[in-house]
Protein backbone atom coordinates (compact mmCIF):
# COMPACT_ATOMS: atom_id res chain seq x y z
CA UNK A 1 0.00 0.00 0.00
CA UNK A 2 2.73 2.22 0.54
CA UNK A 3 4.39 1.72 -2.91
CA UNK A 4 0.55 2.26 -4.01
CA UNK A 5 0.83 5.79 -2.21
CA UNK A 6 3.89 6.44 -3.28
CA UNK A 7 3.62 6.01 -6.69
CA UNK A 8 -0.10 8.10 -7.12
CA UNK A 9 1.94 11.14 -5.73
CA UNK A 10 4.75 10.53 -8.31
CA UNK A 11 2.49 10.79 -11.25
CA UNK A 12 1.74 14.28 -12.01
CA UNK A 13 -1.83 15.27 -12.63
CA UNK A 14 -2.71 17.57 -15.90
CA UNK A 15 -3.15 21.40 -15.77
CA UNK A 16 -5.96 22.77 -17.77
CA UNK A 17 -4.88 25.81 -19.49
CA UNK A 18 -7.54 28.42 -20.00
CA UNK A 19 -7.91 30.24 -23.06
CA UNK A 20 -7.87 34.01 -23.65
CA UNK A 21 -9.43 36.20 -26.09
CA UNK A 22 -7.37 39.03 -26.74
CA UNK A 23 -8.95 42.31 -28.52
CA UNK A 24 -6.66 45.57 -29.16
CA UNK A 25 -7.37 48.21 -31.59
CA UNK A 26 -4.55 50.34 -32.81
CA UNK A 27 -5.14 54.65 -33.33
CA UNK A 28 -3.60 55.08 -36.37
CA UNK A 29 -4.03 59.00 -35.84
CA UNK A 30 -2.53 58.87 -32.13
CA UNK A 31 -2.85 61.82 -29.86
CA UNK A 32 -5.64 63.37 -32.09
CA UNK A 33 -9.02 62.27 -30.44
CA UNK A 34 -7.46 63.25 -26.90
CA UNK A 35 -6.25 66.68 -27.56
CA UNK A 36 -8.92 69.15 -26.92
CA UNK A 37 -9.60 72.11 -29.38
CA UNK A 38 -10.68 75.16 -27.33
CA UNK A 39 -13.66 76.68 -28.92
CA UNK A 40 -13.66 80.20 -29.86
CA UNK A 41 -15.26 81.71 -27.90
CA UNK A 42 -18.19 84.91 -28.84
CA UNK A 43 -17.59 88.00 -26.93
CA UNK A 44 -20.80 90.01 -25.32
CA UNK A 45 -21.33 93.06 -26.57
CA UNK A 46 -20.94 95.86 -23.57
CA UNK A 47 -24.23 97.74 -22.31
CA UNK A 48 -23.76 100.99 -23.53
CA UNK A 49 -23.15 103.61 -20.77
CA UNK A 50 -26.18 104.15 -19.04
CA UNK A 51 -27.77 101.14 -20.26
CA UNK A 52 -29.05 98.39 -18.40
CA UNK A 53 -27.55 95.04 -19.36
CA UNK A 54 -30.80 92.98 -19.62
CA UNK A 55 -31.59 95.89 -22.87
CA UNK A 56 -28.16 95.64 -24.23
CA UNK A 57 -29.11 92.70 -27.02
CA UNK A 58 -27.41 92.05 -30.27
CA UNK A 59 -29.47 94.22 -33.52
CA UNK A 60 -32.16 91.65 -34.71
CA UNK A 61 -32.27 90.45 -38.16
CA UNK A 62 -34.12 91.47 -41.09
CA UNK A 63 -36.88 89.30 -41.73
CA UNK A 64 -36.71 86.93 -44.58
CA UNK A 65 -37.83 88.09 -48.18
CA UNK A 66 -41.96 86.61 -49.05
CA UNK A 67 -43.14 85.66 -52.30
CA UNK A 68 -44.53 89.01 -52.92
CA UNK A 69 -40.82 90.85 -52.36
CA UNK A 70 -38.94 87.88 -54.83
CA UNK A 71 -42.13 88.10 -57.33
CA UNK A 72 -42.33 91.87 -57.24
CA UNK A 73 -40.85 94.09 -59.85
CA UNK A 74 -39.98 97.96 -59.36
CA UNK A 75 -42.68 100.10 -61.26
CA UNK A 76 -42.39 103.46 -62.15
CA UNK A 77 -43.84 105.39 -59.78
CA UNK A 78 -41.62 103.91 -56.85
CA UNK A 79 -38.73 105.24 -55.79
CA UNK A 80 -35.75 106.07 -57.18
CA UNK A 81 -31.77 106.04 -55.99
CA UNK A 82 -29.42 109.19 -56.15
CA UNK A 83 -32.04 111.00 -59.13
CA UNK A 84 -31.95 107.72 -61.03
CA UNK A 85 -34.69 104.69 -61.61
CA UNK A 86 -33.10 101.24 -60.89
CA UNK A 87 -32.24 99.66 -63.86
CA UNK A 88 -31.86 96.45 -62.17
CA UNK A 89 -33.76 94.03 -59.47
CA UNK A 90 -32.11 91.14 -57.72
CA UNK A 91 -29.08 91.63 -60.35
CA UNK A 92 -31.26 91.02 -63.13
CA UNK A 93 -32.39 93.61 -65.74
CA UNK A 94 -35.83 94.86 -64.86
CA UNK A 95 -37.09 94.25 -68.02
CA UNK A 96 -38.09 90.57 -67.70
CA UNK A 97 -39.46 89.61 -71.28
CA UNK A 98 -36.44 88.46 -73.88
CA UNK A 99 -35.07 91.05 -76.05
CA UNK A 100 -37.24 91.90 -79.47
CA UNK A 101 -35.09 91.84 -82.69
CA UNK A 102 -33.89 95.40 -84.23
CA UNK A 103 -36.61 96.37 -86.53
CA UNK A 104 -36.48 99.57 -87.36
CA UNK A 105 -40.08 99.97 -89.16
CA UNK A 106 -42.22 96.83 -88.46
CA UNK A 107 -45.08 98.02 -90.86
CA UNK A 108 -42.52 98.09 -93.96
CA UNK A 109 -41.30 93.70 -92.99
CA UNK A 110 -44.30 92.46 -91.22
CA UNK A 111 -47.83 92.10 -91.65
CA UNK A 112 -50.83 93.26 -88.97
CA UNK A 113 -51.06 88.85 -88.80
CA UNK A 114 -47.81 88.35 -88.37
CA UNK A 115 -47.86 91.49 -85.20
CA UNK A 116 -50.76 89.54 -83.99
CA UNK A 117 -49.37 86.19 -83.72
CA UNK A 118 -46.31 87.78 -81.67
CA UNK A 119 -48.95 90.03 -79.51
CA UNK A 120 -50.78 86.95 -78.60
CA UNK A 121 -47.78 85.22 -77.28
CA UNK A 122 -46.74 88.48 -75.08
CA UNK A 123 -50.10 89.19 -74.11
CA UNK A 124 -50.76 85.51 -72.69
CA UNK A 125 -47.36 85.98 -70.45
CA UNK A 126 -48.25 89.14 -68.99
CA UNK A 127 -51.85 87.39 -68.20
CA UNK A 128 -50.16 84.10 -66.62
CA UNK A 129 -47.53 86.32 -64.44
CA UNK A 130 -50.40 88.15 -63.21
CA UNK A 131 -52.19 85.58 -61.75
CA UNK A 132 -49.07 83.79 -60.54
CA UNK A 133 -48.86 84.96 -56.95
CA UNK A 134 -50.62 83.44 -55.03
CA UNK A 135 -49.87 79.69 -55.77
CA UNK A 136 -52.86 78.41 -56.91
CA UNK A 137 -53.64 74.59 -58.86
CA UNK A 138 -53.09 74.44 -62.15
CA UNK A 139 -56.98 74.31 -63.23
CA UNK A 140 -57.40 77.32 -61.74
CA UNK A 141 -54.27 79.09 -63.44
CA UNK A 142 -55.93 78.17 -66.87
CA UNK A 143 -59.09 79.16 -65.53
CA UNK A 144 -58.49 82.67 -64.74
CA UNK A 145 -55.83 82.92 -67.69
CA UNK A 146 -58.51 81.95 -70.21
CA UNK A 147 -60.76 84.08 -69.20
CA UNK A 148 -58.45 87.14 -70.14
CA UNK A 149 -56.99 85.97 -73.10
CA UNK A 150 -60.04 85.04 -74.65
CA UNK A 151 -61.45 87.76 -77.65
CA UNK A 152 -64.28 89.28 -75.32
CA UNK A 153 -62.03 90.47 -72.78
CA UNK A 154 -59.45 91.81 -74.87
CA UNK A 155 -61.82 93.81 -76.65
CA UNK A 156 -62.89 95.17 -73.37
CA UNK A 157 -59.38 95.90 -72.43
CA UNK A 158 -59.32 98.06 -75.57
CA UNK A 159 -62.27 100.11 -75.18
CA UNK A 160 -60.70 101.03 -71.23
CA UNK A 161 -57.89 102.21 -73.21
CA UNK A 162 -59.86 103.95 -75.76
CA UNK A 163 -62.31 105.51 -72.42
CA UNK A 164 -59.28 106.78 -70.82
CA UNK A 165 -57.41 108.31 -73.90
CA UNK A 166 -54.51 106.75 -73.26
CA UNK A 167 -53.29 105.86 -76.63
CA UNK A 168 -51.61 108.21 -79.27
CA UNK A 169 -52.77 108.94 -82.71
CA UNK A 170 -49.88 106.29 -83.81
CA UNK A 171 -50.79 104.00 -81.52
CA UNK A 172 -54.64 104.56 -82.43
CA UNK A 173 -53.67 104.05 -86.24
CA UNK A 174 -51.63 100.47 -85.47
CA UNK A 175 -55.01 99.71 -83.95
CA UNK A 176 -56.84 100.73 -87.23
CA UNK A 177 -54.24 98.69 -89.33
CA UNK A 178 -54.82 95.71 -87.19
CA UNK A 179 -58.57 95.39 -87.23
CA UNK A 180 -58.66 94.20 -91.27
CA UNK A 181 -56.67 90.76 -90.47
CA UNK A 182 -57.92 87.68 -92.37
CA UNK A 183 -58.34 84.59 -89.49
CA UNK A 184 -59.07 81.11 -90.24
CA UNK A 185 -60.87 80.81 -86.62
CA UNK A 186 -64.28 80.77 -88.20
CA UNK A 187 -65.30 79.01 -84.57
CA UNK A 188 -64.03 82.26 -82.84
CA UNK A 189 -65.23 84.55 -84.66
CA UNK A 190 -68.97 83.21 -84.68
CA UNK A 191 -68.67 83.01 -81.01
CA UNK A 192 -68.12 86.51 -80.61
CA UNK A 193 -68.69 88.18 -83.52
CA UNK A 194 -66.70 89.83 -86.45
CA UNK A 195 -66.76 93.02 -84.76
CA UNK A 196 -65.48 92.05 -81.18
CA UNK A 197 -62.90 89.35 -82.91
CA UNK A 198 -61.31 92.44 -84.88
CA UNK A 199 -60.98 94.84 -82.35
CA UNK A 200 -59.01 91.69 -79.70
CA UNK A 201 -56.98 91.24 -83.03
CA UNK A 202 -56.08 95.21 -83.03
CA UNK A 203 -54.79 94.70 -79.69
CA UNK A 204 -52.54 92.36 -80.06
CA UNK A 205 -51.38 93.61 -83.17
CA UNK A 206 -50.50 96.63 -80.98
CA UNK A 207 -48.96 95.27 -78.15
CA UNK A 208 -47.00 93.09 -80.84
CA UNK A 209 -45.75 96.22 -82.03
CA UNK A 210 -44.75 98.18 -79.12
CA UNK A 211 -43.09 94.95 -78.01
CA UNK A 212 -40.85 95.58 -81.24
CA UNK A 213 -40.53 99.18 -81.23
CA UNK A 214 -40.95 100.36 -77.90
CA UNK A 215 -40.67 98.12 -74.88
CA UNK A 216 -40.80 100.73 -71.90
CA UNK A 217 -44.43 101.88 -73.54
CA UNK A 218 -45.39 98.45 -73.70
CA UNK A 219 -44.74 98.00 -70.08
CA UNK A 220 -47.27 101.31 -69.44
CA UNK A 221 -49.77 99.82 -71.49
CA UNK A 222 -49.87 96.98 -69.95
CA UNK A 223 -49.98 98.46 -66.63
CA UNK A 224 -53.03 100.58 -66.86
CA UNK A 225 -54.87 97.57 -68.29
CA UNK A 226 -54.33 96.51 -64.75
CA UNK A 227 -51.56 93.39 -65.09
CA UNK A 228 -49.44 93.09 -62.33
CA UNK A 229 -46.53 91.18 -60.98
CA UNK A 230 -47.05 91.15 -56.84
CA UNK A 231 -49.98 89.14 -55.35
CA UNK A 232 -52.90 89.20 -56.94
CA UNK A 233 -56.35 87.56 -57.32
CA UNK A 234 -58.50 89.60 -59.09
CA UNK A 235 -60.20 88.99 -62.25
CA UNK A 236 -59.54 91.85 -64.68
CA UNK A 237 -62.25 90.54 -66.89
CA UNK A 238 -64.51 89.98 -64.65
CA UNK A 239 -64.14 93.77 -63.06
CA UNK A 240 -64.32 95.51 -66.51
CA UNK A 241 -67.59 93.74 -67.03
CA UNK A 242 -69.43 95.37 -63.74
CA UNK A 243 -67.68 98.37 -64.68
CA UNK A 244 -68.89 98.61 -67.85
CA UNK A 245 -72.68 97.04 -66.38
CA UNK A 246 -73.03 99.82 -63.75
CA UNK A 247 -71.95 102.39 -66.40
CA UNK A 248 -74.56 101.13 -69.19
CA UNK A 249 -77.06 101.11 -66.50
CA UNK A 250 -76.65 104.75 -65.38
CA UNK A 251 -76.44 105.88 -68.85
CA UNK A 252 -79.63 104.27 -69.83
CA UNK A 253 -81.31 105.85 -66.85
CA UNK A 254 -80.04 109.12 -67.43
CA UNK A 255 -81.46 109.41 -71.21
CA UNK A 256 -85.05 107.78 -70.01
CA UNK A 257 -87.63 110.52 -69.56
CA UNK A 258 -88.15 111.43 -66.20
CA UNK A 259 -92.11 110.46 -64.77
CA UNK A 260 -94.59 112.93 -63.82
Amino acid sequence: TMATVAATMATPTPTRHRQFRVRAAWDMNPGAATVAVPKPSKAKPKPALGQSPATATTPARAPPPTHADLFARSSEDQATTGGTKKSTYMGFEKWWLPPAPEVKKPRSLYNAASLAYLGDCIYELYARRHFFFPPLSINEYNKRVMDVVKCESQDLLLNKLLGEDFLTEEERDILRWGRNIVSSKTRTRKRAGIAVYNRASSLETLIGYLYLTNFKRLEQMMFQLGFTSGASSQNIADELRSSFQKTTSTSVQSQQPAKR
